[in-house]
Formats: C-alpha cells, sequence, structure tokens
C-alpha cells in the first residue's frame, strides 16, 4: 500500500474544508437531518418575498453550515441574486466581538466585492469626518489620501482584531456613529445596484456562531443578546438581504420569542441521525454517514471499504456512531485514526487511539458541576433554558436530532426534536458515574440508559 495513497485519503477527510454544491465529496442528509433544505427554508424567502429579509442561520459547529451556505448561494445566483459571501470571524477575535466589529466587517466586504460598481464617495466622507480621532486611536500613520477606501476601513478592523487597548475606543466611535455609518453604506449598496447584472443583493456572513458567549452585566445578558437582540433594528438597516449565522445556543435563550419577531424563524441544521431518540441504531443515518466515507475514498481507489480501508464492519459502524453525526467529527476521527495507520486498511486500534484523543478532549471540557447535567440530558433528551446547559450545546457537548414529519398509513407523524450528549463523552467512564448518581437520585435501575463503549 503506497504512501502516496494514504496521504490522498487523510487530505480527503480534511474537517475544516467546506463544499462546494458540484463538489464529488458532498452527499445529501436532509432524509436523515429532519428534512432540513436550506434553499426551501432559506432561499425561498429571498426569492419570492417583495420586502428585504434578514434571516438567521445555525447549528452546531462542524455540523456542515458552511458547505449549506455554499448550496444556498448557487441556488442565489442561479435566481439573478448577486450574492456576497463571507468567513466574518477572519478578521474577529471571537473571544471579544460587538456589533460594531460585524458592521465593519460587512462593510469591508461590500466595498471589497463592489467597488467597481458603486461610488465609495459617501463612504469615504465619513471617514474622512471621523480620520484623525480614529488614526490616533489605531496608531496608524498612513495618510487618508494615499489610501483607498476598502484599505481604510481594513485598518479599523485590524484594530479592533489587534489593538486591545484602543478596541473599546474604537467601538465607541464607530458605535456613536453608526446611523450615518450605514446611511453612507446603503449609499454605496443603492449606487452599485445600479451597475449590476442582478434583480437583488444578498449578504451571507459565516461563521458568526463561532463567538463566544460572555456576560455583558449582572443580568446575565450575553454578547449574543446584544448583537443580534439588542443591536437587531442596526443589523436589519443594511438595504440588501441578509443571512447572519448565530451560535446554537442563542435559539435556546430566553429571549427565542424576540428573535423570531425579528428575524422570523430561526433554521437550524442538526446532526445527521445515528440514533433515534430511544437508543436505538438508525440504519438510513449510517448510510449516509458511510457514503460520505466512500466518496471521498473513491477518488483515490476503487477498493472496498471494508475490508480494504477499514479491516472490518464492526470499526466502520463504531467510527460512524462515535462522531455522533457530526460531519467534522467523523472527518477528524478519520485522520486521527490515519496517523496510527502505517498501511490499511484502519485496524480497531487505531480508531480507539482517535477514539480516546476525542474522549480525552471533550471531558475536559466540561466543568465538574456540568456532568450531573449531562446526566440528565442522556435521560430527558431535552435541554433546560439555563445558561449551563446552552454552553454545553455551544461546546458541542450536547447535540440536537430531529426527525422528519412523515405521513403513513397510522397517519401523520410529526416532527420531534431531542438533545443527547455527544457519544464521545457517553463513552467514557467518568460520563457512566455521573449518570449512575443521577439514576439513584431519581430512584432509576442504573442499566436505564448506558454510554456506547467503543
Amino acid at each position: 500500500m503506497s504512501e502516496e495513497l494514504l496521504t490522498q485519503i487523510y487530505n480527503a477527510f480534511d474537517p475544516k474544508r467546506p463544499l462546494e454544491p458540484d463538489d464529488p465529496f458532498y452527499v445529501k442528509c436532509h432524509e436523515v437531518r429532519g428534512d432540513e433544505n436550506i434553499i426551501n427554508e432559506v432561499g425561498r424567502k429571498i426569492v419570492r418575498a417583495e420586502s428585504l429579509t434578514y434571516q438567521l442561520y445555525t447549528g452546531h459547529r462542524g455540523v456542515g453550515k458552511s458547505t449549506e451556505l455554499r448550496r444556498l448561494r448557487r441556488y442565489l445566483e442561479e435566481q439573478g441574486r448577486k450574492v456576497i459571501y463571507f468567513e466574518a470571524t477572519d478578521h474577529l477575535d471571537n473571544v471579544n466581538v460587538q456589533y460594531t466589529d460585524i458592521l465593519l466587517s460587512c462593510t469591508r466586504h461590500l466595498i471589497k466585492e463592489l467597488q467597481d460598481n458603486g461610488d465609495t464617495g459617501a463612504l469615504r466622507q465619513w471617514m474622512k469626518s471621523r480620520w484623525q480621532s480614529l488614526k490616533d486611536l489605531a496608531l496608524t500613520e498612513i495618510t487618508f489620501d494615499n489610501e483607498g477606501t476598502l484599505d481604510l476601513f481594513g485598518m479599523l478592523s485590524a484594530t479592533l482584531r489587534t489593538e486591545s487597548n484602543t478596541r473599546q475606543q474604537v467601538r465607541a466611535q464607530i458605535n456613536n456613529h453608526s446611523k450615518s455609518l450605514i446611511n453612507a453604506l446603503n449609499e454605496f449598496i443603492a449606487d452599485a445596484q445600479k451597475n449590476l447584472q442582478a434583480e437583488e443583493l444578498v449578504i451571507i456572513a459565516d461563521n458568526l456562531d463561532r463567538i463566544i458567549p460572555t456576560k455583558v452585566d449582572e443580568d446575565g445578558k450575553t454578547n449574543h443578546d446584544e448583537i443580534f437582540i439588542d443591536y437587531s433594528s442596526q443589523m436589519c438597516q443594511l438595504a440588501c438581504n441578509v443571512i447572519y449565522t448565530v451560535p446554537i445556543s442563542l435559539v435556546y435563550s430566553n429571549r427565542v420569542s424576540q428573535l423570531r419577531e425579528i428575524y422570523g424563524d430561526t433554521h437550524v441544521l442538526p446532526m445527521v441521525m445515528v440514533r433515534l431518540q430511544n437508543g436505538t441504531i438508525h440504519p438510513p443515518g449510517l448510510v449516509k454517514l458511510k457514503q460520505s466515507i466512500l466518496q471521498r475514498v473513491s477518488q483515490y481507489t476503487e477498493q472496498p471499504l471494508v475490508p480494504d480501508i477499514f479491516e472490518s464492519e464492526a470499526v466502520l459502524d463504531n467510527l460512524c456512531l462515535i462522531s455522533g453525526g457530526q460531519i467534522r467529527e467523523l472527518m477528524q476521527l478519520v485522520q486521527t485514526a490515519l496517523n496510527w495507520t502505517d498501511e490499511l486498511p484502519i485496524r480497531r486500534l487505531a480508531l480507539l487511539r482517535a477514539i480516546s484523543q476525542g474522549q480525552s478532549e471533550y471531558g475536559g471540557a466540561v466543568d465538574e458541576e456540568d456532568w450531573e447535567r449531562l446526566a440528565e440530558v442522556s435521560i430527558t433528551k431535552r435541554v433546560p433554558n439555563d445558561d449551563r446547559y446552552r454552553g454545553l450545546l455551544f461546546n458541542r457537548c450536547v447535540l440536537e436530532y430531529r426527525t422528519a414529519l412523515t405521513e403513513t398509513a397510522a397517519g401523520l407523524q410529526p416532527s420531534t426534536k431531542w438533545h443527547d450528549v455527544h457519544p464521545l463523552i457517553k463513552s467514557t467512564e467518568r460520563f457512566d458515574q455521573a449518570l449512575k448518581q443521577y439514576q439513584a437520585q431519581l430512584g432509576n435501575r442504573p442499566n436505564q440508559e448506558s454510554g456506547a463503549r467503543p
């Protein structure tokens, strides 16, 4: 077995690579994701609505949102829309983000994409009138007249990301004049749209779901609440359609009704369902994950997955089940197992090493007082409206699943949503201990629920 083939397969499982719509690695999984369809749920609203739309899209990190958003971009472009897609966190500090940072990120990418189509004069005037104070705060020597509009706003974004000493002062300057900045930006958008061969402009701001939650007051309000709710009027003021990705934990806050009132339905991309709510294996979900693996491997070899790539069906099944139906986790597990593989097939011991590493990393993310909460979720299959549980959602210690609305001979079967603990956590001894302790408190039999051992 050549090292070249091992290297090719290894790179085919890059966990950080989003897929384009025509990528041969792409597998449609909506049937095992509650019939989720970003085209129907998000795209058609933009195409059919007479007014501008501002929508939220969420799901756990690594579930495949960026791939689905690329599918949405393709659909909207085919419908005659101009789409500006960008990964917002490329220019943001995930641990310290405020509304002004997102506004600047949108401004930079709009200028970058449309500066050949529209007049940036209003934006340059906005910057010029505040240049001296912003220049001093940014500690820069660049000269206003010698720089392009994109470079000027890029300087501000870089300051917000890297200069912690002056970050708040720059934000205050921008926030105090955000209304005039949005007005200038909308002038630029309107002028650019005159020259675009497109019916509408759509912004897709990806990766905002990675913003780490931090409390901003004593009442427990987070920066997520502040950005997407308190500053919602500004977030919904750009003169174009906008799709924002949001942290999944925000969807389970006590302000979810406000989110719905402002943005309409929040569209959630759940995990691939590899187990049913009662814990039994869901074969269609396993088939989809195996197909995702096969699509990657088959680009480089015609050898069957079993026994040439994986030594047994049990190893392949265990890989899919322990991932929890999270695509990025599946990719990471394969790469780690390959690191322990000198020649194919991937053997059980190599997979166990990958699982052990994942268990260690996820276990380290669980605070001591949260083990009981995880045990509770594993039994109730629900997430209470509480900051600690939302933190477990954000950290992917708890995953979300959905079944599709179906019609059977017995009648209409409604769509159901439930949560469960990540299998990499459920398969640890520490979780077993927490579960037994929790069951003892409830007076339940100790074998009611158990972590599936690899």
